[in-house]
């Protein structure tokens, strides 16, 4: 079974190109959304995150997310610290998932693949990719915050140009291609690669 990784800036499209994956047989492992998950259900992981960051961390047993984005997103030791903990835990759980499914390939979708070391675990890293306009624009539009706060989100990870020289395989999503033939491609050329195995 071939590993491969799903990876793009903020606003590239990702999970589009994921539900496109899923929609074809494919399943697909959100990480971002297993973090989330896993801080607030992982007790060892609770731990960590209360004695790095404060009784503050959890509210009623629930992250408080609004106190651990105001703490990170203004200091990068602390967001490499965050990443340091939910990183590890987050991989761990992705290979665990991944030896459960019985398809021709999987997908592991992150945000923040290179930047987690990940990709040491992955076949191959696809990236989808959309120019930094219309990256903005999306992510303005999405999730209901200006420029400023989406280039500073933007700042925290790897330059889009470089990541998508570090996949095997780009997915255009910007507004000049069709982005589900593509998807289908790749899916028909994943399937080949996973039979040669």
């Amino acid at each position: 079974m071939l590993k491969a990784g799903l990876t793009g800036g903020i606003g590239s499209g990702k999970t589009l190109v994921a539900r496109v994956f899923e929609l074809l047989g494919i399943p697909v492992y959100n990480a971002d959304t297993a973090a989330k998950t896993m801080m607030n259900e992982d007790e060892g992981l609770k731990a960590l995150m209360v004695a790095h960051f404060g009784e503050s961390a959890y509210v009623n047993g629930i992250l408080n997310r609004a106190y651990i984005s105001s703490v990170v997103f203004e200091n990068n030791e602390k967001l490499a610290l965050l990443n340091s903990l939910v990183h590890p835990a987050t991989i761990r759980a992705a290979e665990q998932w991944m030896q459960q499914q019985n398809t021709p390939y999987v997908i592991k979708e992150a945000a923040l693949i290179f930047e987690s070391g990940s990709q040491e675990g992955l076949d191959l890293v696809i990236g989808v990719y959309a120019p930094l306009h219309l990256r903005i624009h999306r992510t303005m539009q999405r999730d209901n915050i200006n420029r400023e706060a989406v280039l500073k989100r933007m700042s925290h990870q790897v330059n889009e140009e470089l990541k998508m020289k570090l996949c095997d395989f780009v997915l255009y999503n910007d507004e000049q291609r069709l982005l589900i033939p593509q998807v289908i491609a790749l899916h028909e050329q994943l399937l080949l690669l996973s039979n040669k195995r």
